[in-house]
């Protein structure tokens, strides 16, 4: 199956599509993907997005917030089960790169995930911190 990744405005998709990647690729688990308006708000705010499409189907959401500059935080990226380890996560992540060649990207990964950004290139960096609300 074949797919397209294309950059998009947040405030334009379709929130129930997008809930569903979230549900469906397991980061939903650690998103608030029943409060429907904070996820409004999170795609709508976010002002770079980069989507994968198979067969007009939304499959996967890369969400960033970048200044396009010196830094793109990769907030999220979701690919629904049934296409992961397809290659669309590494193609989000090369798509969102292409948007902001000059900034680097910073991302916080899902435990489950953190073996796979070295793969790709990433680096670790052992003095992120986190201040919740």
């Amino acid at each position: 199956m074949s797919w397209t990744i294309e950059r998009e405005n947040g405030p334009d998709l379709n929130l129930d599509e997008v809930l569903r990647v979230y549900r469906e690729s397991g980061l939903g688990e650690r998103r608030p993907v029943d409060d429907t308006e904070r996820m409004a708000a999170m795609v709508r705010n976010a002002n770079l997005v980069v989507t994968a499409r198979a067969d007009g189907e939304l499959v996967g959401i890369a969400r960033s917030v970048s200044d396009f500059a010196y830094v793109t935080y990769l907030s999220d990226i979701a690919v629904v089960r049934a296409h992961q380890r397809s290659g669309i996560g590494r193609e989000l992540i090369d798509a969102t790169r292409k948007e902001a060649p000059q900034a680097k990207i910073v991302l916080l990964s899902a435990p489950a995930a953190a073996a796979y950004y070295p793969h790709i290139g990433f680096a670790a960096h052992n003095s992120a911190w986190v201040l919740n609300p």
